[in-house]
């Protein structure tokens, strides 16, 4: 992509229909609108193309919504546009992307195309990353979806396995027959050919885990015989490239913003000397934003440079020592457990992977200083060469450190302006990590100075308004911004409506709701979006946040474990011994078990009965009868004992 271009387009070939009666974003619907947006975009697009300028169009987006925020354009979006307003709008677009003299042009392509093309750290190696991954997805799939079963289906299995450890690894060609026969040995004494079989019977997602973790170790092995003296030659010495890119490239982006910030001071200096001068004012304060913004973007990557080289020194030394572990727990030993220099093999891979990593960082930060380099060209060319010096002959130039010493002695007294919060340096703690507004620079001087950046001293008081940080370049500046802090704030807002480029600059996406970063934008976004004050919203959560992990290998059983442990010990080849003290001495824990008193009875006595005879006699004959005298008849009818 051509940077100076900041992403241009193809214009597309039939010419889209803005022809309409009326264009409103309150009275249509969304759909409606920004498919006319889109029409519009795309018209100045064409336009552009046509006339041999090919622009994207997100930079296109954000000039229309520019040219719409510019109060001298009378654009109201609270009225309806007619047909000419939208033709107005398209011409004005045009006018401004076509004007190669233009200095604020340069800077919004500048802005458009670091904000497209720059990441951080995280967001660059996370995305690395799935490039990676998306690259070896078609290799990795015919792995794990092979189902070969002849010999020379497995041999070919094998080929595809050492070819993806190839690239993963990043170590050397995969059509390099050394690098691939380094590669295979290796793979053959952790992984041979027999365990195929094993391999194929497993799920897919552990075949991709296992192929990661062959990846690894295999990766260790060969940067330890490349250590060794035992072969790497296509491997590249990594510490010692970024042991001589990292200092060049430092050395490159500092010599770049000195001389940046040497033209900022030069254009702050014409500015305040008030001179006549064959340049207008606004164009010199347009070639002062330029330069700034320039110098605002290489102190950012010129962080990025110098946080690269802590992490490579770190990971340099972990390297090293993790090395001459490896080297010490091998020691010329014909075999050593998997247990002890697999874990290091594997930290080797991760470590080297880091470095690779950097590297690639600090190559896109190196290409990030050269493509910003064409959005300078507008401002070098106001001035003929050598007509700045001559314009600044006898005018006495100030660094930023200058004119930061000069107001060193100046202090804000709280007691003075109470109904306002300050923080000075002697009473705030993290008093350097306060996050100032207009990135550091005095509001107040861009107002009363029509536009001019001056650095703030925030060692001179830094206001607190509305949650929000300002600081200033003198006390008097301070004490006047202060008490009408509403209304520089809306002084400033409307000075970045006019020159659109600061928006970027001083960081005042917050205050223009309808203006976006350019890494966000859309080219079907409306005009203007009005901010949202209230809003409805509602967040879900995870049940389960963390996956479930079932380690086969647990025991509940406290005496499975202490086999275990015995096991492992290797009893058979220790001794045993012990002693007994006089503390000891009959004094050891026991334990009893007893049984609990069971519920018994037992019968002492028994009821017994016996029946005795009842005496039975009857007697007969005494009532008499037919003689005179009585014979009685006795009859004893008692029955035994016996019986």
């Amino acid at each position: 992509m051509d940077p100076h271009r900041a992403g241009e387009t193809t214009a597309p070939q039939q010419r889209p229909n803005v022809c309409v009666s009326t264009v409103t974003v309150s009275d249509m619907s969304r759909a409606q609108a920004e498919s006319v947006i889109k029409n519009i975009i795309r018209e100045i697009a064409q336009q552009c193309a046509s006339k041999g300028h090919a622009v994207s169009e997100t930079l296109v987006a954000f000039m229309v919504k520019a040219v719409v925020l510019d109060p001298r354009n009378l654009f109201n979006v609270d009225r309806t546009l007619t047909k000419q307003d939208v033709q107005k709008l398209i011409e004005l677009c045009v006018d401004r992307l076509l004007d190669q003299t233009s200095p604020t042009l340069d800077t919004i392509k500048m802005q458009v195309y670091f904000d497209m093309n720059y990441t951080s750290r995280r967001e660059f190696i996370e995305e690395h990353q799935k490039v990676l991954q998306a690259r070896l997805l078609p290799v990795c799939r015919e792995i794990t979806d092979s189902r070969a079963k002849t010999r020379e289906d497995l041999e070919s299995l094998y080929r595809k396995i050492v070819g993806y450890v190839i690239l993963r690894s990043g170590l050397g060609s995969a059509t390099d027959i050394t690098t691939v026969r380094e590669a295979t040995a290796a793979l053959q004494s952790v992984f041979p050919q027999t365990e195929l079989a094993t391999f194929m019977s497993l799920l897919k997602r552990d075949k991709e885990q296992q192929l990661n973790e062959l990846t690894l170790i295999i990766t260790g092995i060969q940067l330890f015989n490349k250590d060794s003296g035992k072969g790497g030659e296509g491997i590249e010495d990594l510490p010692a490239i970024l042991n001589e890119t990292l200092p060049a490239a430092s050395r490159e982006i500092e010599g770049e913003l000195e001389g940046t910030q040497r033209l900022a001071w030069q254009y702050t200096a014409l500015l305040e000397s008030l001179s006549d001068c064959a340049v207008h004012p606004d164009l010199l304060k347009q070639a002062l934003y330029n330069v700034r913004q320039h110098e605002a973007f290489l102190k950012l990557m010129l962080a990025d440079v110098i946080l690269c080289a802590k992490q490579v020194e770190i990971l340099q030394t972990e390297l090293t020592a993790r090395m001459r572990v490896l080297k010490a727990t091998v020691h010329s030993k014909t075999a050593v457990p998997t247990s002890q220099v697999f874990p290091h093999f594997t930290m080797l891979a991760k470590l080297w992977a880091g470095l690779q990593d950097e590297l690639l960082l600090l190559s896109m930060l190196s290409n990030m200083v050269t493509s910003l380099r064409p959005f300078l060209s507008a401002q070098s060319r106001l001035l003929a060469a050598g007509q700045l010096e001559q314009l600044l002959e006898g005018v006495t130039i100030k660094t930023d450190l200058e004119r930061v010493a000069e107001s060193a002695e100046e202090r804000v007294d709280p007691a003075e302006v109470k109904s306002c919060e300050w923080f000075l340096p002697e009473t705030t703690a993290n008093f350097d990590a306060l996050p100032l507004q207009y990135r550091g620079a005095c509001g107040h001087a861009l107002i009363k100075e029509n536009g001019l950046l001056l650095p703030g001293n925030p060692n001179i008081g830094v206001l607190k308004h509305k949650e929000k940080y300002y600081s200033f370049s003198s006390r008097q500046a301070a004490y006047e911004f202060a008490s009408q802090a509403d209304e520089y704030i809306e002084l400033v807002a409307e000075r970045a409506k006019k020159s659109p480029e600061l928006i970027q600059l001083l960081e005042l996406h917050q205050q223009f709701a309808s203006v976006t970063p350019y890494s966000q934008m859309q080219s079907g976004e409306r005009l203007l979006v009005k901010p949202i004050t209230k809003s409805d919203s509602s967040t879900q959560t995870d049940t389960h946040i963390l996956e479930s992990n079932i380690v086969k290998s647990y025991e509940w059983n406290e005496w499975e474990l202490r086999r275990k442990a015995i096991k492992l010990a290797n009893l058979r080849s220790k001794v045993t011994r012990s002693m007994q003290t006089n503390l000891s001495h009959t004094r050891r824990h026991n334990s009893t078990q007893t049984f609990l008193p069971r519920d018994a009875a037992c019968q002492t006595k028994r009821d017994g009965q016996s029946n005795v005879p009842k005496p039975q006699v009857y007697l007969a004959g005494l009532r008499g009868g037919e003689t005179t005298t009585t014979h009685m008849v006795k009859v004893d009818l008692t029955r035994p004992v016996d019986e």
